[in-house]
């Protein structure tokens, strides 16, 4: 396991717990998340950072290439080999964007397909029910909610998938920065919701990543 004089880099993630070593840019500086990457790229692994900021993403392309998207503040470089499966992410409003693409980012890099549904929050039912057969061919749907969070609840009321909650932080003073969404899922009266915390995309793309390839057998 190689050491770096700030880090000490889990190569070895993936094949103990079926998913990689990721790093999270906040509170890094460019420099740190540049020489983690070049380890794990050195050794033929994905590098994907979170969290990373347009300027730390700016520097990271310039220096490494890879790809840098600014609404999930996701840089990668590379992909996994695809995997048999399928994840949709769904997002309640516009503004709970940022972290459906977080999620939506890491599972593309680990090679699972990524179904997007945008903008069907409980304010208008009819644009969920207008994309049931889509959820129901998913292996797992992560749903990102703020305000009242109450998309998963519905959405596992209405599949036979399971069900990731997200709370993100995205509502008015009472929302409490995401508590009122994350008690929202943790109370949900729908069976079949795993809740992750608040704005953690992340989160929710390892364990959907870890139901699929369990679903798919050994590789």
């Amino acid at each position: 396991m190689p050491h770096l004089p700030f880090a000490t880099v889990d190569h070895d993630r993936e094949r103990r717990t079926g998913f990689p070593e990721v790093i999270y840019g906040a509170g890094k500086t460019a420099e740190q998340i540049l020489s983690i990457a070049q380890t794990l790229v050195e050794r033929g692994q994905v590098a994907l950072a979170t969290r990373v900021d347009p300027a730390k993403g700016a520097l990271l392309v310039e220096a490494m290439g890879g790809s840098y998207d600014s609404t999930a503040q996701v840089w990668c470089l590379g992909t996994a080999l695809p995997l048999p499966g399928r994840v949709a992410v769904v997002c309640a409003g516009t503004s709970d964007l940022g972290v459906a693409e977080e999620a939506a980012l890491c599972l593309g890099a680990c090679g699972i397909e990524v179904q997007r549904i945008v903008d069907v929050g409980v304010a208008g039912l009819h644009r969920l029910h207008a994309r049931l057969d889509d959820l129901n061919a998913c292996d797992v749907i992560i749903v990102v909610a703020g305000m009242d969070g109450a998309l998963p609840v519905v959405v596992a009321g209405l599949i036979t998938v399971p069900v990731i909650a997200v709370p993100t932080s995205v509502g008015y003073g009472a929302s409490f920065g995401g508590v009122a969404a994350l008690l929202t899922m943790l109370n949900a009266c729908a069976p079949g919701i795993g809740v992750v915390n608040i704005d953690n995309g992340f989160g929710a793309a390892a364990l959907a990543a870890r139901i699929v390839k369990r679903r798919a057998g050994p590789t």
